[in-house]
């Protein structure tokens, strides 16, 4: 299933051979095995590529599943035995700012040597889907207040307001703030349609009776910051995280779009290294 699923991530039977430690041809044997037991291909095999086939598609979850569930198994025995090991696999925003992650995964590292820690950075939405499906142990997500979230737990680590950032020479540059009807007169640079961090500004304009124009969508805060100093539209930010942003203007809006950041982990609970990592934080997992 390891072999299977490596494959799977990284394209090819060379690769995935070189992920596992391997030579390929016990790797490629290991899978045809595999197949043979299950009586179906996983992959679609070219000389140029190597694709899930419709069996390999249904398999490849529950196996990564199934793994996962392994590792956490092991890590629960060693736990119990007073050593946190496994792995540590965190997701975050781009704009996270409730806590120092560099710092607290530094000071985490130095008390659990022997944990594997990773990170991914992504939109909300993709890393809550992540820490459903197990590929995530914790993720730093930013949210409408309102929002629920499902198959995971959760705990709300603060509270705060968008801004309006727009280039120096901007009509609206020179003001402290500004209307929100104001604001959706200006083109936007913002996230993909749907995405969590757009629902944040959205939700208020939607309150307010609002539309607005998005002209150029992207999945970092920071090109998006590069394209308003380009002039070609206004964005709406963390206010925490705006005073980060060089060379553009702060304005605020009423009234302001809300957003909350919340820390979430698996709704079966989390494994012995993320409740260290937690707790850590000061987050009850019990």
């Amino acid at each position: 299933m390891r072999y299977v699923v490596a494959v799977a991530e990284t394209g090819g039977f060379t690769r995935a051979a070189e992920r596992c430690h391997v030579v390929q041809s016990a790797l490629s044997h290991q899978v045809a095995r595999l197949e043979k037991e299950l009586g179906a291909r996983l992959f679609d095999r070219t000389s140029r590529s190597v694709r899930l086939t419709a069996a390999g598609e249904a398999f490849v979850p529950v196996a990564r599943q199934a793994l996962q569930a392994a590792e956490r198994a092991r890590a629960e025995v060693e736990a119990a035995t007073g050593e946190v090991r496994g792995r540590l696999a965190v997701g975050a925003i781009s704009t996270v700012e409730a806590v120092d992650l560099a710092r607290e995964l530094g000071a985490f590292r130095t008390k659990y040597p022997k944990v594997r820690i990773s990170l991914q950075m992504d939109m909300s939405d993709l890393l809550i889907e992540r820490v459903r499906a197990g590929v995530l142990d914790v993720a730093f997500v930013g949210l409408v207040p309102g929002a629920r979230t499902v198959g995971v737990r959760e705990k709300v680590l603060a509270h705060g307001e968008l801004v309006a950032v727009v280039p120096p020479e901007h009509p609206l540059a020179g003001r402290e703030w500004t209307t929100l009807a104001r604001v959706a007169r200006e083109t936007f640079v913002d996230y993909a349609e749907g995405s969590a961090a757009r629902r944040q500004r959205e939700e208020a304009f939607r309150v307010a009776g609002l539309t607005s124009e998005v002209a150029f969508e992207v999945t970092t805060v920071e090109f998006l910051a590069k394209l308003v100093r380009a002039g070609l539209g206004v964005g709406m930010v963390p206010e925490a995280f705006a005073r980060k942003l060089t060379g553009l203007r702060i304005v605020r809006v009423r009234p302001a779009p809300e957003r909350t950041e919340r820390v979430v982990w698996s709704g079966l609970g989390p494994s012995p290294a993320a409740a260290a990592f937690l707790t850590g934080l000061g987050v009850e997992t019990g």
